[in-house]
């Protein structure tokens, strides 16, 4: 018999399951391909010279360069859109492109960033040593803290960044009080929403501006492409595109673009059977006499559980464990080499269940102190649920820790 959660899951994937396949998508009105074209020219040619300077200037829609825009990256951006609820999109070259790109299309030289302790790695990395060298400062608080937000707040605080649920601890943000907040002062709102994903949250439907995807994850889906993008209004995501594709070359290639096209056409059922799959792992970890905490919006033990039922259309397919007792980290080791059916490999959202061990690994150019003020212990492994079988994937583990 179906469990709540498992109809809730249902309803998600049938909501979702014909945008996943039709938008975007037309038939190439001259070979009648289902499929759009991968469309390789780096140039487009014009009919005349009046079609030309009327396309610079932005008169008319022709393609002009591939780095401005391309029509099977057009295709997947519309698709994204339609997943995420926003009037538009932009497809990067990588999930960092995007991150990147929209902070600094977002804030100048002399504003100012908060952000949560408790985020991807390499967007925290951008955030603490990169962006200071432009003259852009970040304060970092525990998302979590009702008031955090407010209390980093400077005259020159231009963007709050959110990441839930947070990488890789699965800790929640209030969205809509962190919203609330910056549409009173004015201020821009960027969420990543890769960990979470379309299938489970959509943060621009809670009032976010812009939000942002690493697309190499689940959106994908097979592990065999990089990629990002920008998703919110139209002037916002242009204003991003202009400085994060034409300005700096963050170009998603026509194949790239198709791979991630592709692959959501199929996004809904894999993340109807991820997100069921990794809620019975986390139940069942919980109760292993090996495992000392395990971090999972669908359990009622998680501090975020209530806030993730209200702002999340599914709990996700990502969690998080930490082994107790003395010798945690050994015992982290001996799991990660004892997996069979699980890869032990870094990224998330792959067809193939992925264990990592984020402390030496995703998470180690954090600073030590900085790992331990956003809660990521060195006993700590993540696991990304893959399509598997959630029964086997539950043998494999039981097996790993059993060693």
């Amino acid at each position: 018999m179906q469990s709540e959660y498992e109809r809730q899951l249902d309803a998600r994937a049938a909501a979702l399951a014909t945008t996943c396949v039709h938008a975007g998508d037309a038939k190439d009105p001259g070979t009648g391909a289902l499929d759009v074209p991968i469309v390789l020219s780096s140039a487009f040619g014009f009919a005349s010279a009046d079609e030309a300077a009327a396309a610079f200037k932005g008169e008319n829609d022709a393609y002009i360069y591939g780095r401005w825009a391309n029509p099977t990256v057009e295709a997947l951006e519309a698709k994204l859109a339609a997943l995420e609820g926003t009037e538009t999109a932009c497809a990067t070259a990588s999930g960092m492109a995007a991150v990147s790109g929209a902070a600094l299309a977002l804030c100048a030289q002399g504003e100012h960033i908060v952000a949560p302790r408790s985020m991807y790695a390499e967007s925290a990395r951008l955030l603490r040593e990169r962006l200071p060298r432009l003259g852009i400062e970040t304060t970092f608080v525990d998302a979590t803290e009702p008031g955090a937000y407010e209390r980093a707040l400077q005259p020159t605080t231009r963007l709050l960044y959110i990441e839930t649920p947070a990488n890789p601890n699965l800790a929640i943000a209030d969205i809509r009080a962190i919203v609330a907040l910056a549409r009173a002062r004015g201020i821009a709102t960027i969420a990543d929403n890769t960990f979470a994903t379309p299938f489970a949250q959509n943060p621009c439907t809670l009032g976010v501006d812009v939000v942002v995807h690493s697309m190499t994850k689940a959106l994908a889906g097979h592990g065999d492409v990089i990629a990002g993008c920008v998703c919110g209004n139209r002037e916002t995501v242009a204003r991003i595109r202009d400085v994060v594709v034409k300005g700096f070359g963050g170009v998603l290639s026509p194949l790239s673009a198709f791979l991630v096209a592709r692959g959501l056409r199929t996004f809904a059922l894999r993340q109807r059977q991820q997100c069921a799959s990794a809620a019975m792992l986390a139940s069942r970890l919980a109760t292993h006499p090996r495992v000392a905490v395990v971090h999972h919006p669908s359990l009622p033990s998680h501090p975020g559980h209530a806030l993730a039922r209200e702002q999340m259309h599914a709990f996700g397919a990502l969690l998080s464990f930490e082994l107790g007792g003395p010798g945690a980290i050994d015992a982290g080791k001996r799991v990660l080499e004892g997996v069979r059916t699980i890869t032990h490999a870094v990224s998330l959202g792959d067809v193939r269940s992925l264990l990592v061990h984020p402390a030496s690994t995703t998470h180690s150019t954090m600073p030590p102190e900085a790992r331990a003020a956003a809660n990521i212990t060195d006993g700590l492994l993540r696991l990304s649920v893959g399509i598997e079988s959630a029964e086997d994937l539950w043998n494999d583990l039981e097996g790993a820790l059993a060693k």
